[in-house]
């Protein structure tokens, strides 16, 4: 009977993680809508406010959740701190950049960096972690240099948001996971916005003596939408780290793949970005790489739990 209790909670600890993890891509993928309604805030301010108000945001949860001592506690390991200072850089490069392409229309090159991402991910492994790809893991990674080399060279352009996407998020994810357990959600976002501060603070100065502040000038209405954004960033984030504690990592896995559907029918169907037939091939490739990627990962997680 206890152990038929235990296996009721487990499934629904893993089916609340799915919850999790499902609402955390989903709100991902309507980020581009998000940052439009923010017009006529640049990207560049808009990534400072980001910064700024998720750490006002961050701080409120601390304090109300009273885990300052979580956080006291990375502050007692410096290598670990050190970490949490590369995981800030990242992440600002990926927020720069995807706003960028968010505004100046190209949402449809930032799915493809998050469909190219798990690819990505996996090269990572054998050029750091040193591991050993299988077979079909490297078919997969073959077709999507091939997709990248089609866009390359049949659209006439090098996807730099694309590929600076997929590389800052991958090279995130594998810091994250060198800082393991020690660091929960709240403190990283906390410690990872608290050093982008100085940043934030020199894109506010040059936006203000150039193109001037919006924040504040351009309605009510538009200044709540702002002063939202860092809610925005903060709640995907927790919403992804209480259902990556909850799932497994082939639901994870699969479940990564809806923030760039939505970005790209976001981009195709809702902004009507072009899509010629060369980019069409391209991402038809990627999207065959990721299938070959996600069916392998099911059959080497079942024949793992087999043995």
């Amino acid at each position: 009977m206890k152990q038929s209790a235990q296996g009721a909670e487990l499934a629904r600890q893993h089916t609340l993680g799915g919850i999790y993890a499902f609402a955390a891509y989903l709100l991902w993928g309507f980020l581009p809508l998000y940052f439009l309604l923010l017009a006529p805030t640049g990207p560049w301010e808009l990534v400072a406010w980001r910064i700024l108000l998720s750490l006002v945001f961050c701080v409120l949860l601390l304090a109300v959740t009273r885990t300052w001592s979580r956080l006291g506690a990375i502050f007692r390991q410096p290598r670990i701190l050190g970490l949490t200072a590369l995981a800030g850089g990242l992440i600002y490069i990926n927020w720069q950049v995807f706003i960028i392409g968010a505004l100046t229309g190209h949402v449809i090159e930032t799915s493809l960096g998050y469909f190219i991402n798990p690819i990505a991910t996996v090269l990572l492994a054998v050029l750091v972690l040193r591991e050993r790809l299988r077979l079909t893991q490297w078919i997969a990674i073959g077709i999507a240099a091939l997709a990248v080399l089609v866009i390359i060279v049949g659209y006439g352009s090098f996807p730099w948001i694309a590929l600076t996407l997929a590389a800052s998020f991958s090279v995130y994810g594998l810091v994250k996971k060198r800082v393991g357990p020690v660091v929960d959600a709240v403190s990283g976002l906390t410690l990872e916005s608290m050093w982008l501060i100085p940043v934030a603070g020199v894109i506010l100065i040059v936006v203000n003596a150039t193109t001037g502040i919006t924040m504040g000038t351009s309605g009510g209405l538009h200044a709540l939408w702002l002063s939202l954004v860092g809610v925005v960033t903060a709640v995907p984030l927790l919403f992804f780290a209480a259902g990556a504690r909850r799932a497994s990592l082939t639901v994870i896995g699969l479940l990564q793949f809806i923030a760039p559907i939505l970005q790209f029918i976001t981009g195709a169907w809702i902004l009507q970005e072009p899509m010629p037939f060369e980019r069409w091939i391209g991402f038809g490739l990627v999207w065959v790489a990721l299938t070959i990627l996600t069916v392998d990962s099911i059959v080497h997680a079942r024949r793992t739990r087999a043995s």
